[in-house]
């Protein structure tokens, strides 16, 4: 195949040989799995061209081609983009699951249902085009993708992520200067220029032999190498319609592109004119509706025929009833030669004819006004509404910000701006946000408003900020939401105040701030949101009260996972561990379930910690999953919470050095923070202590854990440093500075309160740094005490107990407990704790341990993940659907591991999972 590409090139890429074989072999390794491909390049560079050549190579290949290509003026349409993509592939529908393929169907208006799951739309997306690829390849061609709508650019995102493994290639082209994504691990983008000298000279010589010499001369220094410009501009200059002034040297190529293609339309008829203007604000593709609105426009009759010379002067391109025009840039011109008032009044036509689709029609009502007008501004408010019940939050961002554009009243456009800043804020617009906050600014809000956008302030970084003048403002407007009895906006103002209490302290005053504007709700004692306030602030005479309230919610809090997910806060900011994670296991069922992966990305990332504070070292594929959902979601401060945890889990199974990447991106998310985010540090500096310690570097230890403790430290956190103060005592112990530490215990049991974490940590504490003569009831107590039933807690206790033993020269008496606690940290796949266990016992005279091999260790967290659910008897359908993977991904993975764990069916994975192994 390859051998013919210089051929045709040569007839219709010129100068573009080498991005052509690229591009095709591609084609060639899509066995080997799938890829996304990206073409940049500003206009006319031929980004089209190649699309329109690989799509052709493809076909010949037997591949399946799916196309959809952007248009200025769609974006506003949500998943415009999607169907026009998965059109040919849509009858597949029903041989998805009812979940996916509800959800897919909603988004394109072919369901019953008004409600949309974006992502499991996208999966649906993502199902369709695998199942499409079991018959024959796939090739999803997507061309101007900077103009497609923002749902569809979200999907085709998820999509790219998630074909790895598949017989499916995504190639895109768009303009650098409006990148739809970045994301390294979504797509990867290719930069085409221009063709060179020689391939600029053919191409125009072809196409316009008899230019004078100056004149091809200043045409080639024009186009610079750009091949729709030297094909436009000879075309027009050798027609006679275009001629070059002084000005043109000056010009961006875009605008002299466009000026070439305005000449074309220049002399033909009103009628074709009056079709060219309606197409040009066109959002749709239907040729019949585009006729009937130039009609109106016209003023008299109008048919195909009389449009004919748009089609004969390739301004305009017809298949059956679908239309498009043939460049976007042609688009551009048109509407740039076209008076406002005429634009508006086709808006007007459009709006007529489109009476049966009333969310467009609403748009074409609005694109037609001159000034404000209510009445529109609500339709165009309510149309917001109906795309995000669609699932399609970026187009109702985009609706209610003409809505607001539109508002003759100053108050409700402010309020409408504060809509679109929310909905901007839920899909993860940071820059988006800050330019709608900074419009409504100027303006004198009302009372709710006002406590809207102080809502709005740092809510990026989960109110990681911690500014004391934003606490301070979100409690006041708490406050008069409270006296206008809007409970729900007030509770919502008092837990984001004490989100960032949690993530950086902003002092103890404003923190009995918080408790006594949240006592001023009336509200039950044990509501879930006056609960979180209390434990977030960190208050210790809080925590009896939350932990007893805490045990008057079923497990399940009523089968509400919101409210639920607040409990598992309350729980986990408490340090009742246990709770937490029973309570948040209730919205990572429902949140999976339900498709809304930026909260699942932060319920698992909270239940993941509840179970390493724990010791329950499974949580690295839940952990692992949050930190792929938190990244895929924009999620900064919870994609960091991830890293870490996944770092910690892996330095007690493997140990590392302390430099681990994961650990270096989340201190730079947490240093870029403002005033930086202490509670991650205080994670990051958890997980390279427990690493060093691991390592029996335990000065080096000291170095890192000791900073949890210290006030003037950007990683001092006062909730977590409860949770560190047994790790610091391990390392005291080994660097002599038990008075040291002592004096740590002492200031920390001031704050400790009765629960899991806090009881765990003192009674470990207390035992290690305990003198000669009160040491062994302290460690007998640690042994039968919170520990007791927490294997990792309790092996930590038995070998500091075997190791302070065999220091005291009973050494027949400590090799029960170091024999213990080795078998344990064997058996929970941490190695260089056992390795350390075993050291003791060596140096008590016992030889001959071998250390057991996990199957779990051979698997990647997500392999475990799937290997764990296919144990429990779920399909590859079933898994993707939680996993949010296509059915063959899950297929690949378990035909991958299933060698890794000896076994040959998946029937056989329960017991290869629990089994273990000699090394």
């Amino acid at each position: 195949m390859l051998d013919s590409v210089s051929v045709t090139a040569g007839r219709r890429l010129v100068g573009r040989d080498n991005e052509l074989r690229s591009l095709l072999r591609h084609l060639d390794e899509v066995g080997s799995g799938g890829r996304a491909i990206g073409l940049l390049g500003e206009p006319g560079i031929g980004k089209s061209a190649l699309q329109a050549e690989v799509l052709e190579h493809a076909r010949a290949l037997g591949f399946t081609v799916l196309h959809a290509r952007g248009s200025q003026s769609e974006t506003h349409l949500p998943f415009a983009g999607l169907h026009q993509a998965l059109r040919p592939v849509l009858p597949r529908v029903d041989g998805l699951p009812a979940t996916q393929r509800e959800a897919l169907l909603a988004c394109f208006a072919m369901s019953d249902s008004i409600e949309v799951n974006p992502f499991f739309a996208y999966l649906a997306a993502l199902e369709l085009l695998v199942d499409s690829s079991g018959q024959a390849p796939v090739l999803l061609s997507l061309d101007d993708l900077h103009w497609m709508d923002r749902p569809s650019i979200d999907a085709f995102a998820f999509v790219c992520r998630r074909i790895a493994s598949e017989r499916v290639i995504v190639l895109c082209a768009a303009r650098p200067e409006s990148l739809p994504f970045t994301d390294a691990n979504t797509i990867e983008w290719t930069d085409l220029d221009g063709i060179d000298e020689a391939a600029s000279a053919a191409l125009l010589d072809g196409r316009a032999p008899h230019l004078p010499s100056t004149v091809r001369d200043r045409v080639l220094r024009q186009a610079r190498g750009n091949p729709l410009a030297l094909i436009e501009f000879a075309d027009a200059l050798e027609s006679g319609r275009y001629a070059w002034t002084e000005l043109d040297d000056d010009l961006p190529m875009t605008t002299r592109l466009e000026r070439a293609f305005a000449t074309r339309a220049e002399h033909l008829g009103p009628a074709v004119r009056a079709v060219l203007t309606v197409a040009a604000v066109d959002d749709g593709d239907d040729i019949n509706d585009v006729l009937a609105a130039a009609e109106i426009l016209y003023g008299a009759p109008l048919d195909r025929v009389m449009a004919q010379p748009a089609f004969e002067h390739g301004l305009l391109t017809v298949v059956g009833d679908q239309y498009r025009i043939a460049h976007p840039l042609v688009g551009s011109a048109l509407r740039q030669a076209t008076p406002l008032t005429t634009r508006q009044e086709a808006h007007a036509a459009l709006a007529r004819v489109l009476a049966r689709h009333p969310d467009r029609a609403v748009w074409h009502r609005a694109s037609s006004m001159s000034g404000r007008d209510e009445q529109i501004a609500a339709e165009l408010e309510q149309a917001a509404g109906s795309a995000q019940r669609r699932g399609a939050i970026a187009s109702a961002a985009t609706w209610l910000e003409r809505a607001a554009a539109l508002s003759p009243e100053p108050q409700a456009q402010a309020a409408r701006l504060l809509s679109a800043a929310e909905l901007a804020y839920q899909l993860g617009r940071f820059n988006h946000v800050q330019q709608l906050k900074a419009q409504v600014n100027a303006t004198t809000l009302r009372v709710r408003d006002r406590s809207r956008l102080a809502w709005l302030d740092g809510v990026f970084h989960d109110g990681s900020t911690g500014e004391p003048a934003e606490v301070r403002h979100l409690v006041d407007s708490a406050r008069q939401a409270t006296t206008a009895n809007d409970v729900d906006l007030a509770m919502q103002l008092l837990v984001g105040a004490a989100r960032r209490v949690w993530w950086r302290d902003p002092g103890e005053l404003l923190r009995h701030e918080i408790i006594r504007a949240a006592r001023e709700v009336t509200l039950p004692a044990d509501d879930p949101r006056l609960l979180a306030s209390y434990a977030l602030t960190g208050f210790p005479e809080h925590a009896p009260i939350v932990i007893e309230q805490l045990a008057r919610w079923p497990a399940d809090a009523g089968g509400q996972p919101d409210l639920a997910g607040l409990l598992g806060i309350a729980a986990f900011c408490t340090g009742d561990f246990h709770r937490a994670i029973t309570f948040l296991s209730t919205p990572v069922q429902e949140l999976r379930a339900q498709g809304r992966m930026s909260l699942l990305a932060e319920a698992l990332a909270i239940r993941s910690w509840a179970e390493i504070y724990l010791g329950v070292f499974d949580a690295a594929s839940s952990a692992d999953e949050a930190m792929r959902l938190a990244d895929e979601t924009g999620q900064s401060s919870w994609a960091a919470t991830a890293r870490i945890a996944v770092a910690l889990i892996d330095a007690v199974g493997r140990g590392w050095d302390t430099r681990h990447d994961l650990l270096s991106e989340a201190e730079l998310v947490a240093l870029r923070t403002p005033n930086a985010a202490s509670s991650l540090l205080a994670g990051v500096q958890l997980a390279r202590g427990i690493a060093e310690l691991g390592a029996n570097r335990h000065e080096q230890a000291y170095g890192e854990l000791h900073r949890v403790f210290v006030p003037t430290d950007p990683a001092f956190q006062r909730v977590q440093q409860v949770w560190t103060l047994s790790y610091l005592a391990d390392a005291a112990v080994r660097t002599g500075r038990h008075d040291e530490a002592r004096s740590v215990l002492a200031s920390v049991e001031q704050i400790a309160n009765t629960s899991t974490g806090s009881t765990i940590a003192l009674e470990y504490a207390r035992a290690v740094l305990a003198d000669h003569d009160s040491a062994e009831p302290l460690f007998r107590a640690a042994m039968d005490g919170a520990s007791g039933q927490l294997p990792w807690h309790q092996a930590r206790v038995e070998l500091a107990y075997g190791s302070w033993l065999r220091r005291q020269r009973r050494v027949v008496e400590s090799r029960e407990p170091l024999r213990a606690a080795r078998a344990t940290f064997d058996a929970l796949g941490a190695r260089t704790w056992a390795q350390q266990a075993d050291q003791e016992l060596r140096a008590t005279g016992e030889r001959g341990w071998q250390p057991r091999s996990n199957p779990r260790e051979l698997l990647s967290p997500q392999e475990t993940q799937i290997a764990e659910l296919a144990a429990q008897g779920l399909s590859n359908r079933e898994i993707g659907q939680r996993l949010f993977l296509s059915h063959r991904t899950v297929g690949s993975h378990l035909y991958r591991m299933f060698p890794k764990l000896g076994v040959a069916s998946r029937h056989e994975l329960a017991a290869a999972l629990s089994m273990q192994s000699p090394d």
